[in-house]
């Protein structure tokens, strides 16, 4: 869900609705392969190696074809590599090939897309005039003229960037590297990765083996190539040449380790005696020196329920932040319940350290709401693909690598897996001026004597009544002067579909107060109006004449 860039009468983006997001379509789980044998590991290294090896010249014949790849194209290449290992071998190669494929291609849309955002900003950046000051909602010109002059040099450079991308797409040529960019960059800065050369090559041949199988339902355990029983033995199809590798019947070979999937583990034994597909991929962490095996199967998504059943028991509104989540409970009237909660996480370290912080972070959130009694939780749809750019905030540094650090892709990812598992809907809301407008209308009145509201914290709330339908801006009834109530009647209750509810009532000529005053309606002229005893009739009826022009 992205904006429309539709802007009302007073030039504010209009928000999209909010959505119940889908829930997760498959699952992976992984284990060790403990208690290999010298002779398991130098089996799996030879038949990695070798397969790794037909990968390579698989890939490279997958991004040759480009465009022009068909069925047939497809074919012919599984059938020179089904000599060399296995007709199902050869179809899960000839697959991890043309989905690597279609990867770059969509990574190179999104390269795409960041050089135009950079070139526009430093179009318009060069038609100010040099040293003009910048609105809150457009940038200004350069500082200098020597920037300005670096800005115009940069500037041909991402349009020839951006030119060649252009020429790629078009052609279908893409370019991927087989083991990861990032490390066939580190052989030439070792000393900056601390690796020595022998420990590079160690893990450059690793990531480059192939051992992953797809699936296929009716086949024995789900999977012919590497079959793994429900008591969790294993037992891997041999590529031709590596036959007389085998130690059991029909070239197969049994490894000594056994897995056992302590994580949803029933539903994969479920799935393999029922001989449903279940893919599996064999790697080795060459840091750790560890045997992995990773089970992945897909299953029909539930269907979303509807977003007003989710919100009937009220939503848990999430603020995303660099370090923390900020969340506050909503009841289903908008009204924040209680205290805020924030959870914390660390995303220093390596990637796994990372994806364990936000994998916490998230269980605690789950078990709040759990806690709770929600059955929603509403966050942002965040995407800064159009943020990140350097030219977009150029002086800001520190703003651009906190905005890249916010792990928003993969705290979606993973919430609403983790969520599915739970009952918990997740609502995704238009983050259009959420943190603006809670910081100016929920921070102050939430603040009191023993809590002190941050911007994130309003922030939060700003998020679950978007998701609810309610508006975000308070509009809190004025101090009264009077009683004739001088500044306007304003309300902040009237429902999401009345007109003109975020501004105030127009204004009508005549008495502001619910009772008619002297002088007006069907008491005109009756002064006892004003008498408050209840004993008009004791008193006598007079007017007072009105005074001279003159004396």
């Amino acid at each position: 869900m992205r904006g429309s860039g539709e802007r009302s009468v007073s030039g504010l983006r209009v928000p999209a609705g909010p959505f119940v997001a889908a829930g997760p379509s498959g699952v992976a789980v992984r284990d060790r392969l403990r208690h290999l044998t010298a002779e398991d590991e130098r089996v799996l290294r030879l038949v990695g190696a070798h397969l790794g090896v037909l990968a390579s010249r698989d890939l490279k014949a997958r991004c040759a074809d480009g465009l022009e790849h068909s069925a047939d194209t497809w074919a012919a290449r599984k059938r020179e590599l089904t000599p060399l290992s296995s007709s199902r071998w050869a179809g899960s190669v000839t697959k991890a090939s043309h989905d690597q494929w279609a990867l770059s291609r969509r990574c190179r849309v999104a390269h795409i897309h960041s050089l135009e955002a950079g070139i526009r900003a430093i179009r318009h950046r060069l038609s100010l005039p040099v040293g003009e000051r910048g609105s809150r909602h457009a940038a200004g010109g350069y500082r200098s003229a020597r920037e300005w002059h670096a800005k115009s040099r940069r500037l041909a450079v991402l349009e020839d960037r951006h030119t060649a991308a252009v020429e790629d797409w078009q052609a279908g040529r893409v370019h991927a590297v087989r083991g990861g960019k990032r490390l066939a960059s580190a052989r030439h800065h070792l000393a900056e990765a601390g690796l020595t050369e022998a420990q590079w090559r160690q893990r450059w041949e690793a990531e480059r083996w192939f051992l992953a199988a797809d699936g296929e339902s009716g086949k024995r355990y789900g999977n012919e190539t590497i079959r793994v029983t429900p008591d969790g033995e294993i037992s891997i199809k041999l590529p031709a040449p590596l036959a007389e590798l085998a130690n059991s019947g029909h070239r197969r070979y049994v490894l000594a380790s056994r897995v056992t999937f302590p994580h949803r583990g029933p539903e994969w034994a479920d799935r393999v005696e029922a001989n449903r597909a279940v893919a599996y991929r064999i790697h080795l962490d060459v840091a750790r020196g560890r045997w992995y095996l990773t089970a992945c199967w897909q299953y029909a998504a539930a269907p979303a329920i509807p977003l007003e059943a989710a919100l009937a028991h009220g939503v848990i509104g999430v603020d995303t932040n660099a370090d923390h989540l900020a969340a506050w409970r909503l009841d289903h009237h908008g009204n924040p319940v209680g205290s805020p909660r924030r959870f914390f996480y660390d995303l220093t370290g390596n990637a796994d350290h990372r994806d364990a912080q936000v994998r916490h972070a998230l269980s605690r959130l789950l078990n709040w709401a759990r806690t709770c009694g929600v059955k929603a939780i509403a966050v942002e749809d965040l995407d800064f693909t159009a943020e990140k750019t350097r030219e977009k905030h150029g002086r800001k540094k520190r703003f651009r690598q906190l905005i890249s650090g916010m792990p928003t892709g993969k705290l979606r990812a993973r919430l609403t897996s983790m969520a599915d598992a739970t009952g918990i809907a997740v609502i995704a809301v238009d983050p259009a001026y959420t943190s603006a407008w809670g910081a100016q209308h929920w921070r102050r009145p939430t603040t009191s004597s023993t809590r002190k509201t941050s911007r994130h914290d309003a922030a939060s709330i700003a998020i679950g009544r978007r998701a609810q339908g309610h508006p975000i801006r308070r509009r809190t009834a004025p101090p009264h002067d009077d009683q004739s109530d001088r500044r306007g009647h304003r309300t902040g209750q009237a429902r999401p579909g009345v007109l003109g509810r975020e501004g105030t009532r127009p204004r009508v000529p005549g008495p502001r107060t619910r009772c008619a005053g002297p002088g007006h309606g069907a008491y005109a002229g009756d002064q006892r109006v004003q008498h408050r005893s209840g004993h008009a009739a004791e008193h006598e009826i007079w007017q007072q004449d009105s005074l001279p022009l003159s004396l």
